[in-house]
């Protein structure tokens, strides 16, 4: 009986954790990027390694932290450990509205992917609807248990990288019999490191939830090992796929065409493969941006379920289902993601989508200086026993961190500490609110 209650208390195994890593990854940002990063050429290439490796030193960051606090809440439990509870609930109070503003803009891009197939889903008012419904939907899923949610993430996750596979199988067969002659020529001369800091920006958004497998961590079997290990794998096998993957579109392709194009991985299929295959990577592209949006709200609710739990949110928060899901988080993250959609209804779904980006990127690259910090923190107070090694990736993650954090440029730091700081006063209040519950 202690077992069984034991395996629905920790639903998620390896399997789950490593879709959750991958499948939140795996989003809207992939199929479009190409456009963005063909007139870089090979700087582009250099950029994803630098983003790769630097999201790698993160990730490793992480999976050291989970192991010796394999605790609910990810980045605000480690914040908190090292520097107590106000920093903690500032990191947690960023990082949570991060993730509604920013799973309205993957629910946005869900939705411009569906309106390709279906226009009418593309007009006013149909498309915040639509977004709307598809929120909502995922909440259900979640809040009818952990493990369904998992096991939706696993399915999501495999039905976005099948295509993305092909591409890459599609690429190096054209690359077997037609050789190196299709790809663009390597130019010492073209390489500038402005042109690879630019890269590297944009690859940035979509390494973004390489933590996710932190936060429920209390819903982990054998976090100390599974967490790791999710993590570690996952970043690298998206970034893996990642690298060769839009290489292929970029370096294949001429300029002239992935430059401009709405579809880019469309359009390097129907010309290597001779088929019109837009409807394809639109359903492709819904598909993953659905995938992604699936785990985000999973973690949505985590995040302050286990701040409610610890005291430093409203109780209500963290009362569970007797499925043991956060239902009241879920609902009032949902609740909190629908306001942001109906807000920005107005805007076309592309400068909303970008508005959302900025927002988001912004606290997460706050939120991973915050976590590199914490371990340096935790190593000089003895509760985290490291090797020489692991300090020189621990050193590389802090400035890979800072570096994105310059790159993102100075509106995107300026939202980043704002809503940080944005926190204090509420966790003041709450605490106000707490001692005079105390006292009565």
């Amino acid at each position: 009986m202690k077992q069984e209650t034991a395996a629905v208390a920790r639903p998620m195994g390896f399997w789950m954790a490593l879709a959750l890593v991958m499948g939140s990854m795996i989003g809207s940002g992939v199929f479009l990027l190409p456009a963005s990063l063909a007139p870089l050429g090979w700087n582009s290439v250099i950029g994803w390694v630098i983003t790769v490796s630097g999201a790698l030193c993160v990730a490793s960051v992480f999976g050291v932290l989970s192991k010796a606090l394999p605790k609910a809440g990810g980045p605000y439990a480690y914040t908190r450990a090292a520097f107590g509870d106000g920093a903690g609930f500032a990191i947690a109070w960023a990082y949570w509205i991060s993730m509604w503003v920013g799973n309205a803009a993957i629910a946005t891009a869900a939705v411009s992917y569906l309106s390709q197939l279906f226009p009418v889903v593309g007009t006013h008012g149909v498309s915040a609807a639509v977004t709307i419904v598809i929120v909502w939907a995922f909440t259900l899923i979640n809040i009818r248990g952990t493990k369904l949610a998992g096991q939706v993430q696993i399915i999501w996750t495999i039905a976005k990288l099948l295509p993305l596979i092909a591409v890459i199988g599609l690429a190096a067969y054209i690359l077997t019999i037609q050789g190196t002659n299709v790809v663009r020529n390597f130019e010492l001369s073209d390489i500038s490191t402005a042109s690879i800091s630019t890269a590297t920006i944009l690859t940035l958004w979509a390494m973004l939830g390489l933590e996710l497998a932190t936060v429920p961590a209390d819903k982990v079997q054998d976090p100390e090992r599974t967490i790791n290990r999710a993590t570690l794998f996952g970043t690298a096998g998206a970034g893996g796929i990642y690298i060769l993957v839009c290489s292929a579109v970029v370096l294949m392709l001429p300029v002239a065409i992935t430059s401009v194009s709405a579809a880019p991985f469309a359009d390097f299929v129907s010309v290597y493969a001779g088929t019109n295959a837009g409807t394809a990577i639109a359903a492709i592209g819904a598909i993953s941006a659905l995938g992604a949006l699936n785990g985000w709200i999973m973690c949505q609710a985590e995040l302050p379920a286990a701040l409610a739990r610890d005291g430093l949110f409203p109780a209500f928060m963290g009362k569970a289902a007797t499925n043991g899901t956060p239902r009241n988080a879920h609902l009032f993250s949902t609740s909190l993601l629908t306001l942001v959609i109906l807000m920005n209804s107005s805007r076309t779904m592309a400068s909303m989508f970008e508005f959302l980006i900025l927002l988001t990127t912004a606290i997460v690259l706050v939120m991973y200086f915050g976590c590199a910090a914490a371990a340096f923190c935790l190593i000089q107070t003895g509760i985290l026993k490291v090797s020489l090694g692991f300090k020189a990736i621990l050193l590389l993650a802090a400035i890979y961190s800072c570096w994105t954090i310059y790159g993102a440029g100075s509106e995107a730091l300026v939202w980043g500490i704002a809503l940080l700081l944005a926190g204090f006063p509420v966790f003041w209040l709450l605490q106000l609110a707490r001692g005079s519950k105390a006292v009565s």
